[in-house]
């Protein structure tokens, strides 16, 4: 398609260069043979209809280049992707807990924004958010409109706002080594689960 507008605008420039060309070359016999034309018109009038048609010739020229121009600039969008939005991710723990506050300094260092609210029954914060017991965690999150528990790594939540599936949230049960925030020299291999509206859990990522 690129190749069609250049060779068009080109075949267009060749072709109005002609013209101006022609017009030229009639205004000169125009003033070298006494000032009429054919049809008796005044020299006068007749230069004046050449200076339009010139004019008009000279814009089409210009409009054809910028068109032309316009065709090899890439839209901003086209040479660099959009930045992704991230959410405020509210976390809701034991005042005691230093894991919980580790995981939130992880999500911190990748972009996000973190409120912490220190709860005295993290359980009943965890039920009243709408998050299934069975999947519990030292701590439960909310991330726009997902919940997130436990140790989840912030590239897994960042993919779970990409695609936006229809689920409650994200998910890593119990408090696995190895997790954000729960770094240590003998991890061990952890699921993310997604946990789907109706409570059921399938595997979102592995690690």
């Amino acid at each position: 398609m690129k190749t069609r507008v250049t060779s068009f605008t080109k075949t267009n420039e060749v072709s109005f260069a002609k013209t101006l060309t022609g017009i030229y070359s009639k205004k000169h016999i125009l003033l070298r043979e006494g000032g009429t034309e054919g049809s008796g018109h005044p020299a006068a009038y007749s230069l004046r209809v050449l200076h339009s048609m010139v004019l008009f010739v000279a814009l089409a020229v210009t409009l054809s280049g910028m068109a032309h121009a316009a065709q090899q600039v890439p839209a901003p969008g086209a040479t660099k992707g959009a930045e992704q939005v991230l959410p405020t991710v509210e976390v809701y723990k034991s005042a005691q807990c230093g894991c919980c506050k580790a995981w939130a300094e992880h999500l911190q260092k990748n972009g996000f924004t973190v409120i912490l609210h220190d709860v005295s029954d993290v359980p009943a914060a965890r039920k009243k958010l709408g998050m299934p017991s069975q999947y519990g965690s030292c701590h439960t999150a909310k991330a726009g409109q997902y919940l997130v528990e436990g140790h989840v790594p912030a590239a897994d939540i960042k993919r779970l706002f990409k695609e936006r599936p229809k689920a409650i949230g994200l998910a890593v049960p119990s408090m696995p080594p190895g997790s954000p925030g729960m770094e240590s020299e003998a991890p061990v291999p952890y699921e993310t689960l997604l946990i789907g509206k109706d409570g059921k859990a399938s595997v979102y990522a592995r690690h």
